[in-house]
């Protein structure tokens, strides 16, 4: 139905993903790692019947055309990190220029008690 699982519909998802899994030529362990969400025992019933039809009738496993390394997430990509601000700017001067300097003894001074 619309969106409710129902465990006849995660049966039959489970039949078809192990269905696709064999006809693809994918082995049932592999078929578990790629529907990690899939119920192993329908997987593995939909595995088991597509391949008694595929030995039956004669039937060649299609090969995959994406790689199982392809279907994985991938890690995202570190974040870079944050260039730190210079100390001192090219020429000696501290940042925030000349003003700031004075402005750093000037606090010198104050911050010593005067007796």
């Amino acid at each position: 139905m619309l969106g409710i699982d129902t465990p006849e519909k995660k049966q039959a998802d489970g039949k078809a993903i192990g269905a696709a899994c064999r006809h693809a030529g994918r082995a049932i362990e592999d078929c578990y790692t790629l529907n990690a969400k899939g119920d192993k025992a329908a997987i593995y019933a939909g595995w088991r019947e597509m391949d008694d039809y595929m030995r039956e009738n004669k039937i060649e496993p299609v090969a995959p055309v994406i790689k199982p390394e392809d279907l994985l997430p991938k890690p995202k990509p570190p974040k870079p990190k944050a260039k730190p601000k210079p100390e001192a700017a090219e020429g000696g001067a501290v940042e925030g220029g000349a003003d700031g300097a004075a402005q750093d003894e000037g606090a010198s001074k104050r911050a010593k008690p005067t007796h």
